[in-house]
């Protein structure tokens, strides 16, 4: 039972695709709702529910609303030339995922973790495959996700904490 989560990560990823789309794109796209996801039902099960979907609420306007603030400035442009490219919402969900994923229900796990933050860091390096972002744009939505992620803000539980697993 303690492997649901990355089960459901795991079944996210798997889904059909068409023929002719490119892996390692498709691989971020179902990072970005089955890591978020497979975290939602770990908080579930833990009891933290609401805690997670504040964290996650927050995470998600900061980086839309840094998109929509910066949208015609530099940082803000995208490989192809469009704009609102800063930060990326794809890295930034799935490190939020992976990183609640790997601070709170696979803490003591180190493989888990490794999995969990290499699947995010895969996600980030996918968008800028696609060209969709540059590394700038893709790393700064995975700091944001992150940093979400490994917060514990306290609603529901003991009390506020910073936890990124993989203890050393």
């Amino acid at each position: 039972m303690p492997r649901l989560p990355l089960l459901a990560a795991v079944a996210a990823a798997t889904l059909a695709q068409p023929a002719a789309a490119d892996p390692l794109a498709d691989f971020g796209t179902a990072m970005k709702y089955g890591l978020p996801l497979a975290a939602a039902v770990c908080a579930a099960r833990d009891d933290r529910l609401e805690d997670f979907a504040v964290r996650g609420a927050l995470q998600t306007v900061l980086v839309l609303g840094l998109k929509t603030w910066l949208d015609g400035t530099p940082v803000s442009v995208r490989p192809n030339g469009e704009g609102k490219g800063f930060p990326s919402g794809h890295s930034a969900a799935a490190a939020f995922g992976a990183a609640d994923l790997a601070g709170k229900c696979f803490a003591d796990d180190r493989a888990a973790g490794i999995g969990l933050y290499g699947a995010a860091g895969l996600t980030a390096a996918s968008r800028v495959h696609a060209g969709e972002h540059t590394a700038q744009q893709a790393l700064t939505g995975a700091l944001i996700g992150f940093s979400f992620g490994a917060a514990d803000f306290g609603i529901g539980t003991e009390g506020a904490s910073f936890s990124v697993g993989m203890r050393f």
